[in-house]
C-alpha cells in the first residue's frame, strides 16, 4: 500500500487507513521506531495495563487479601525474641 506524506506545520504525517489501524490494534498513543531503514509503528506498551483488574480478581479470589495487617501481628523470628530491645 502506498500513501503520501502530508504537511502538518513544520512536520510531515501520513494517513493510515482505518482497516490497518484496527488490524494492528492501534489506539491512542503509539510508539515509533526506526527499523531496517523504515519506520515501525506499534501500539504503546503500557506496563500497568490490566493491574487494576488483576488486583480486583485477587481480592475476589481471596477475601483476606485486602486486609491491612500490623507489624506486631507478624510471626516472630529469632531476632525479635533474642536481640530486639525496646
Amino acid at each position: 500500500m502506498r500513501t503520501q506524506l502530508v504537511a502538518i506545520g513544520n512536520s510531515r504525517g501520513i494517513r493510515i487507513p482505518a482497516a490497518l489501524i484496527r488490524e494492528c490494534g492501534l489506539e491512542g498513543e503509539v510508539e515509533l521506531e526506526i527499523r531496517d531503514g523504515g519506520l515501525h509503528i506499534k501500539a504503546s506498551n503500557n506496563p500497568r495495563a490490566g493491574w487494576e483488574a488483576a488486583v480486583q480478581k485477587a481480592l475476589a479470589d481471596d477475601p483476606q487479601a485486602g486486609e491491612v495487617g500490623f507489624a506486631e501481628d507478624a510471626v516472630e523470628n529469632q531476632f525479635d525474641t533474642d536481640e530486639w530491645t525496646w
